[in-house]
Protein backbone atom coordinates (compact mmCIF):
# COMPACT_ATOMS: atom_id res chain seq x y z
CA UNK A 1 0.00 0.00 0.00
CA UNK A 2 1.80 3.12 -0.57
CA UNK A 3 0.44 6.80 0.87
CA UNK A 4 0.70 9.58 -1.08
CA UNK A 5 0.65 12.96 0.57
CA UNK A 6 0.00 16.03 -1.58
CA UNK A 7 0.73 19.22 1.34
CA UNK A 8 3.84 21.47 0.20
CA UNK A 9 4.82 22.04 3.70
CA UNK A 10 5.21 18.50 4.29
CA UNK A 11 7.22 17.94 1.32
CA UNK A 12 9.62 21.04 1.56
CA UNK A 13 9.85 19.53 5.27
CA UNK A 14 11.06 16.32 4.15
CA UNK A 15 13.46 17.30 1.68
CA UNK A 16 15.02 19.78 3.96
CA UNK A 17 15.36 16.51 6.62
CA UNK A 18 16.76 14.76 4.37
CA UNK A 19 19.20 16.54 1.91
CA UNK A 20 22.94 16.65 3.83
CA UNK A 21 24.67 20.19 2.15
CA UNK A 22 28.42 20.11 2.66
CA UNK A 23 28.73 23.70 3.67
CA UNK A 24 31.29 25.62 1.98
CA UNK A 25 33.08 26.40 4.66
CA UNK A 26 33.87 22.67 4.81
CA UNK A 27 34.38 22.55 1.12
CA UNK A 28 37.31 25.68 1.09
CA UNK A 29 38.99 24.15 4.01
CA UNK A 30 39.44 20.58 2.27
CA UNK A 31 40.96 22.08 -0.88
CA UNK A 32 42.72 24.92 1.55
CA UNK A 33 44.18 21.54 2.78
CA UNK A 34 45.40 20.11 -0.89
CA UNK A 35 46.84 23.65 -1.41
CA UNK A 36 48.89 24.00 1.30
CA UNK A 37 50.15 20.30 1.17
CA UNK A 38 51.46 21.49 -2.37
CA UNK A 39 52.93 24.10 -1.24
CA UNK A 40 54.71 22.69 1.17
CA UNK A 41 56.23 20.34 -1.49
CA UNK A 42 57.07 23.24 -3.68
CA UNK A 43 58.86 25.39 -0.18
CA UNK A 44 60.63 21.84 0.61
CA UNK A 45 61.75 20.99 -2.69
CA UNK A 46 62.69 24.57 -3.61
CA UNK A 47 60.50 24.97 -6.59
CA UNK A 48 59.75 28.11 -5.88
CA UNK A 49 60.61 29.75 -9.44
CA UNK A 50 59.30 27.13 -11.33
CA UNK A 51 56.09 28.25 -13.29
CA UNK A 52 54.64 24.99 -13.51
CA UNK A 53 53.83 24.62 -10.30
CA UNK A 54 52.12 28.38 -10.06
CA UNK A 55 49.39 27.18 -13.17
CA UNK A 56 48.92 23.35 -11.03
CA UNK A 57 48.33 25.02 -8.00
CA UNK A 58 45.97 27.60 -9.59
CA UNK A 59 44.16 24.37 -11.81
CA UNK A 60 43.75 23.01 -8.39
CA UNK A 61 41.93 25.46 -7.20
CA UNK A 62 39.88 26.35 -9.89
CA UNK A 63 38.97 22.31 -10.14
CA UNK A 64 38.01 22.21 -6.19
CA UNK A 65 36.05 25.50 -6.86
CA UNK A 66 34.20 23.96 -10.10
CA UNK A 67 33.66 20.60 -7.91
CA UNK A 68 32.26 22.64 -5.10
CA UNK A 69 29.77 24.13 -7.20
CA UNK A 70 28.66 20.95 -9.20
CA UNK A 71 28.61 19.05 -6.05
CA UNK A 72 25.94 21.65 -4.22
CA UNK A 73 24.30 21.56 -7.22
CA UNK A 74 24.15 17.71 -6.90
CA UNK A 75 23.42 17.12 -3.28
CA UNK A 76 20.22 20.20 -3.78
CA UNK A 77 18.72 17.83 -6.60
CA UNK A 78 19.51 20.62 -9.32
CA UNK A 79 16.97 22.55 -6.99
CA UNK A 80 19.40 25.48 -7.30
CA UNK A 81 19.71 29.04 -9.75
CA UNK A 82 22.98 30.35 -10.62
CA UNK A 83 23.10 32.74 -7.58
CA UNK A 84 22.56 29.69 -5.32
CA UNK A 85 25.20 28.00 -7.27
CA UNK A 86 27.76 31.16 -7.57
CA UNK A 87 27.06 32.02 -4.05
CA UNK A 88 27.91 28.86 -2.95
CA UNK A 89 31.20 28.32 -4.91
CA UNK A 90 32.37 32.17 -3.60
CA UNK A 91 32.41 31.12 -0.55
CA UNK A 92 34.07 28.18 -0.27
CA UNK A 93 36.69 30.03 -2.52
CA UNK A 94 36.81 32.94 0.41
CA UNK A 95 37.32 30.38 2.97
CA UNK A 96 40.40 29.14 1.23
CA UNK A 97 41.59 32.89 0.73
CA UNK A 98 41.57 33.28 4.66
CA UNK A 99 42.66 29.70 5.40
CA UNK A 100 45.95 30.15 3.08
CA UNK A 101 46.38 33.67 3.84
CA UNK A 102 46.77 32.38 7.24
CA UNK A 103 48.97 29.65 6.18
CA UNK A 104 51.33 31.74 4.13
CA UNK A 105 52.24 33.93 7.37
CA UNK A 106 52.98 30.93 8.97
CA UNK A 107 54.85 29.44 6.80
CA UNK A 108 57.09 32.99 5.99
CA UNK A 109 57.21 33.58 9.75
CA UNK A 110 57.96 30.51 11.63
CA UNK A 111 58.09 27.59 9.18
CA UNK A 112 60.13 28.99 5.90
CA UNK A 113 61.69 32.01 7.20
CA UNK A 114 64.47 31.13 4.63
CA UNK A 115 61.74 31.87 1.54
CA UNK A 116 61.60 35.78 2.12
CA UNK A 117 65.62 35.31 1.82
CA UNK A 118 65.14 34.10 -1.62
CA UNK A 119 62.56 35.85 -2.76
CA UNK A 120 64.83 38.49 -2.14
CA UNK A 121 67.58 37.46 -3.73
CA UNK A 122 65.41 37.03 -6.82
CA UNK A 123 64.18 40.63 -6.34
CA UNK A 124 68.05 41.81 -6.47
CA UNK A 125 69.31 39.73 -9.60
CA UNK A 126 66.11 41.15 -11.26
CA UNK A 127 67.17 44.76 -10.54
CA UNK A 128 70.69 43.82 -11.43
CA UNK A 129 69.67 42.43 -14.81
CA UNK A 130 67.61 45.80 -15.24
CA UNK A 131 70.71 47.75 -14.47
CA UNK A 132 69.95 49.62 -11.38
CA UNK A 133 72.43 51.01 -9.34
CA UNK A 134 73.43 49.40 -6.07
CA UNK A 135 72.45 52.84 -4.15
CA UNK A 136 68.96 52.50 -5.84
CA UNK A 137 68.87 48.47 -5.12
CA UNK A 138 69.56 49.04 -1.88
CA UNK A 139 66.70 51.85 -1.37
CA UNK A 140 64.73 49.27 -2.58
CA UNK A 141 65.58 46.21 -1.13
CA UNK A 142 65.62 48.14 2.23
CA UNK A 143 61.70 49.09 0.92
CA UNK A 144 61.00 46.07 0.19
CA UNK A 145 61.90 44.09 3.36
CA UNK A 146 59.20 46.56 5.38
CA UNK A 147 56.15 45.32 3.04
CA UNK A 148 57.00 42.01 1.85
CA UNK A 149 54.75 40.03 4.40
CA UNK A 150 51.79 42.00 3.79
CA UNK A 151 52.00 42.53 0.38
CA UNK A 152 52.25 38.69 0.09
CA UNK A 153 49.40 37.81 2.39
CA UNK A 154 47.12 40.73 0.54
CA UNK A 155 48.19 39.55 -3.01
CA UNK A 156 47.16 36.13 -1.71
CA UNK A 157 43.77 36.77 -0.79
CA UNK A 158 43.20 39.03 -3.35
CA UNK A 159 43.98 36.74 -6.23
CA UNK A 160 42.30 33.48 -4.53
CA UNK A 161 39.30 35.41 -4.10
CA UNK A 162 39.51 36.56 -7.95
CA UNK A 163 40.34 33.25 -9.20
CA UNK A 164 37.88 32.14 -7.07
CA UNK A 165 35.02 34.42 -8.28
CA UNK A 166 35.73 32.81 -11.92
CA UNK A 167 36.25 29.31 -11.11
CA UNK A 168 32.74 29.84 -9.16
CA UNK A 169 31.12 31.45 -12.61
CA UNK A 170 32.60 28.87 -14.28
CA UNK A 171 30.93 25.96 -11.87
CA UNK A 172 27.49 28.02 -11.49
CA UNK A 173 27.03 28.04 -15.66
CA UNK A 174 28.04 24.15 -15.67
CA UNK A 175 25.93 22.93 -12.99
CA UNK A 176 22.51 21.47 -13.08
CA UNK A 177 19.76 23.80 -12.40
CA UNK A 178 16.51 22.92 -12.49
CA UNK A 179 14.58 25.15 -9.57
CA UNK A 180 11.37 23.91 -8.48
CA UNK A 181 9.47 27.00 -7.02
CA UNK A 182 7.79 24.41 -4.68
CA UNK A 183 10.82 23.32 -3.28
CA UNK A 184 12.97 25.25 -0.93
CA UNK A 185 16.99 26.09 -2.11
Amino acid sequence: MELFINNNTFTKKLVMETTQVMSPGIKGLLLSLVLIVLSAIVIVTNQLQNQVWNIVSIAVFIGGIVWACLSFSKQMNGNVTFGNVFSHGFKASAAVAVITALWLFLAITFFFPSMLDTIAEAQRAAMEKKGMSDDDIEKSMTMAAKFTKPMMIAGSVFMNLLIGAIAALIGAAIAKKNPNPNMPA
